[in-house]
């Protein structure tokens, strides 16, 4: 372990000089790379640098107590250091085992989300903007940076579909576990008996990804031009500026109508279009490696329910979880404190990846 760490150091004393260099400092997208890397590996070096530390001064004490003609004081001290830093050791020691789990690349970008108001007709829908509201006040509380790509509103408030993307420090990381089915069960406004209804809506978490990543051929792509329809003020249904964007091979469609410029409406198109086609191809990698064995919260399969928002309780229910930890007050959550329940899920994943590292 020391030799590993030892390099991990020296690593990220070069990524450190790196970011000094004015070439590095001008080229936008290498310095970001950097930044991000010497981030990653900061909590390691520090770890590291203790772990080191103590090591050296263990193997100092036992050159001390191994030695012929020194004090018997002095080597009942140096044994009795010895004890306690061994304790300190094992401590780092599973400290660094959590730190060296291979992380996930796309863990550090940015996001796309995708919300679809599955069954239960306009009560989704209204649980979909329930949701999207949801995940409005954890980013503004994150400091990130939220931009609509697409909306399709429902008839009695909600969303049908919205999609928007999210910015800041490693978003994708923080939401990935938000993909899958999301289950509410409340009484709706419309309901005149007050029986409970079920509901439900889908949450997609694509992470974003640069042109180098995925190669979209011109020839490969329809793209028709409309005019915006819903709100909009005075452009709408003047000046075509919406934008519909088909990949031909993969049959994947994705609009986009929110700007008011044409130019703008491609771009956010064409970053739902890749966001997609990279999910897909992971998606492909993903059933090819783990299609024995797939992990309790990175399945990334929307197909199952992963959690219920249940409002007579007032209870959120996270179906991954278990035991005390899969239960959260819904006023929080829905109020876009989610950092307890996706700290739980960060936990459990690493629970995981440590037991499938160990073999078991």
């Amino acid at each position: 372990m020391e030799e590993k760490l030892s390099l991990i150091i020296n690593r990220y004393q070069d990524v450190t000089n790196q970011l000094y260099d004015p070439d590095i400092a001008n080229d936008y997208r290498r310095y970001k790379e950097l930044s991000r890397e010497q981030k990653q590996l900061t909590p390691i070096v520090q770890a590291a640098e203790k772990y080191l530390k103590l090591v050296d001064a263990m193997r100092q004490n036992k050159e001390i107590i191994g030695m012929s003609g020194v004090d018997a004081e002095l080597k009942e001290l140096a044994l009795m250091e010895n004890d306690e830093l061994q304790a300190d050791r094992e401590t780092l020691e599973e400290e660094l085992r959590v730190l060296l789990i291979p992380k996930d690349p796309n863990d550090v970008k940015d996001c796309i989300v995708e919300i679809r108001a599955g069954t239960g007709g306009d009560e989704a829908a209204l649980f979909a903007g329930d949701l999207f509201r949801m995940y409005q006040r954890y980013a503004e509380n994150k400091g990130w940076t939220l931009e609509v790509i697409d909306i399709s509103e429902g008839e009695k408030g909600g969303f049908r579909e919205i999609v928007f993307s999210l910015s800041g420090d490693e978003v994708f990381g923080t939401l990935k576990f938000e993909s899958g089915v999301h289950r509410v069960q409340r009484v709706p406004d419309t309901e005149a008996n007050g029986r409970i209804h079920t509901s439900a809506a889908t949450v997609a978490i694509l992470p974003e990804v640069e042109e180098v990543e995925i190669d979209i051929k011109d020839a490969d792509l329809r793209i028709d031009i409309f005019r915006s329809g819903g709100k909009g003020g005075q452009n709408v249904n003047k000046v075509e500026t919406a934008v519909r964007m088909v990949h031909i091979p993969s049959g994947i469609v994705v609009q986009c109508q929110d700007e008011r410029s044409q130019l703008k409406n491609r771009e956010k198109a064409m970053k739902v279009l890749r966001a997609r086609l990279f999910e897909m191809e992971q998606q492909k990698q993903h059933d090819e490696i783990s299609s024995v064995r797939k992990s309790m919260v990175r399945s990334g399969d929307r197909s199952e329910k992963i959690r219920t928002y249940n409002y007579p309780q007032n209870r959120v229910t996270d179906h991954r979880l278990e035991g005390d930890a899969k239960n959260y007050s819904l006023r929080e959550i829905v109020e876009g404190d989610m950092e307890s329940v996706l700290t739980q899920l960060r936990l459990a994943e690493r629970a995981e990846m440590l037991q499938q590292g160990s073999g078991a």
